[in-house]
Order: C-alpha cells, then structure tokens, then sequence
C-alpha cells in the first residue's frame, strides 16, 4: 500500500494519489476504478479509513484513487464530477456535511455509480448503503461512565464536532440520554471545535478564561479531546479535569493507559471501510440489493480494560 505523501491545491485535478492497482497487476487488468473520496487527511483517524478502503478495494483487483475533501463540500463536488467523468465505477464516501454532500451523491447516483458511506452519513436514501458507527449506543455508554467517575456531580464542558455532520449530534444525544438524568451535574459550556485538535485547544482556552471551576470535559472525538487536554495542561489543570474522547485513535489510547484521557469510545474504521469495499465489490459484480444502513458496534475503553485495545481496534 502506498503512503499518502501530499496535499493537493484546491483547483488541481483531484486525483489526489493513485493507490495503485496490485503489484502484478496493471491498470488495464483491473477488474474496473473505485473512488475513495474522504471528508479530511488531516485527521489520522480518516487516513486510516481511507487506506484501509483503498487497500482493501486494491485487494479484490481494483484500480483506486483517494480524494481528499479538506471537510469542503465545493471542493468535494469537484471530486465527485471528476469521478463521473473519469469513469469510477464506485465510490467508498466519507461525506463532509449530511445535508451539504447529498447533492453530491445525488449526481452519482443519476450518472449510475454506487455510493457506499463510510462512518459519516448523509441524510438521503439515494446512497447505496451506510456503513455507520453506531454513535449513540457509544455515547450511552460513555456517559454512564462519565457520570460513575464524577459521581453524579461536577461541573462539566461539552465540545462538539462539526455542526453539520450527524456524527456530531448522535453523539451528543447519547451522552446527554444518560448525563442529564443527573441534575448535579451541570453543563457550563458547549462549544463545537469542527472535530480540529487546535480548534479544541482554542475552543478549551477560551473557555478556561470564563470557567475554572470545572471537572470534566467531553469531547466529540479523539482529536478533540487530546486539543482539550493540551489546553488544560497549559493551564495547570490536567490532573483535575478528566477529558473523556470518542475515537479510538492512537495517541487517546495511549492517553488512557497512562491515564491523561479518562474514557474513549472505541470505533472500527477499518471494518467499515473493508465492508465497504467488499459491498462495492459485489455491487460491481452484480449485486444491486443492498442494506440501506449497516451499524457497527462501538465499545467503551478506559483504564481497566483498555490492554485489550489497540489504535482504532481491539488487539490481534
């Protein structure tokens, strides 16, 4: 597999980095071309989603492609025309917006391409299937473990993710089902940081300015969370805050080991993204009955168990 090595300008043809087809194979051999059109790189977490849909799509004889989206629904249309264009057969998607990218599948769909989302969905039936995280079960038993840690009282920060993903809002719903049961606990700020690290290390600071008297914060992703606890760290407060994430990206694994992170959701990018080119696969190959909206469990990681775990996954 081939490592991403470059960004790409916004305008350029986006073919971001040809992944390849398999080592023995040349182009034209490829049984046909499956896009990977990405919310971000910038985020490790999508990288792993991405290459592990690319690699797994070059595995069953594809010539594949990754589009880099930079969380910009124009310059994921671009991505999506040039697609068409180019003449992919299907598209493994991590959408940048619910409602922002359906026009984007929609386009596809009438030019008969497959769409296949992965972790991310749009709010349409038109894709193909969804491959989902169940994000709400996740948080629900987050903030049962949230609300045993602080004891059923405490001050508390919410930083959400980007306000127009249903990501963002599955998971702040689960929580909430849970922690708001308890009025002793109490909310005294929430803010969205865009799923960014340095937007959560902003987002915390300027929070820190007005609130001090806090216990807890919980974040809508791993990278949130590890910009959170930069912040209270600057501060002086990372050993009385305890941060809590949604992810299971490396560094928040190791953060819980050593106990910087309290709590994190652990998700299976790479099973939704071999699922979803295992679906585009059988879509190619004929098969066109499919799930709309496929969940995948997610499981709770904190210090008593998390030997069990590894970065985006359970230990082999």
């Amino acid at each position: 597999m081939k490592k991403i090595t470059q960004n790409i300008l916004m305008w350029c043809l986006p073919l971001l980095l040809l992944v390849g087809a398999c080592e023995n194979k040349s182009a034209t051999d490829a049984k046909g071309k499956i896009a990977v059109i990405v919310s971000t790189l910038n985020n490790p977490w999508f990288v792993v989603l991405a290459e592990t849909a690319a690699q797994e799509a070059e595995a069953l004889g594809y010539e594949v492609s990754i589009f880099d989206s930079q969380n910009n629904t124009a310059l994921e249309n671009n991505h999506f025309e040039n697609a068409i264009t180019a003449g992919f057969q299907a598209i493994l998607f991590n959408p940048t917006d619910a409602e922002g990218s359906v026009s984007n599948v929609a386009k596809a769909a009438e030019a008969g391409i497959a769409v296949f989302c992965m972790d991310r969905e749009v709010n349409s039936s038109l894709p193909t299937s969804q491959i989902l995280s169940d994000n709400y079960a996740g948080c629900v038993s987050l903030g049962k473990y949230f609300v045993d840690q602080l004891d059923k009282s405490g001050n508390y920060v919410e930083i959400l993710g980007l306000v127009g993903d249903n990501n963002t809002w599955n998971r702040s719903k689960g929580f909430h089902s849970v922690v708001d049961h308890y009025p002793e606990l109490k909310m005294v700020a929430q803010q969205s940081a865009d799923f960014d690290r340095n937007k959560a290390m902003e987002v915390m600071e300027s929070i820190l300015q007005v609130h001090r008297d806090i216990d807890a914060v919980f974040c809508g992703n791993d990278a949130m969370a590890m910009g959170a606890y930069q912040a209270l760290k600057a501060a002086g407060m990372e050993n009385d805050v305890e941060v809590f994430g949604f992810d299971g990206a490396a560094d928040v694994v190791d953060a819980v080991k050593d106990g910087r992170i309290a709590a994190t959701a652990m998700q299976f990018p790479k099973v939704m993204a071999k699922t979803a080119a295992q679906l585009a696969d059988n879509y190619i190959q004929g098969e066109k009955d499919f799930v709309k909206k496929l969940p995948v469990d997610v499981e709770l990681v904190h210090p008593g168990n998390v030997e069990h775990y590894a970065a985006y996954g359970k230990k082999e």
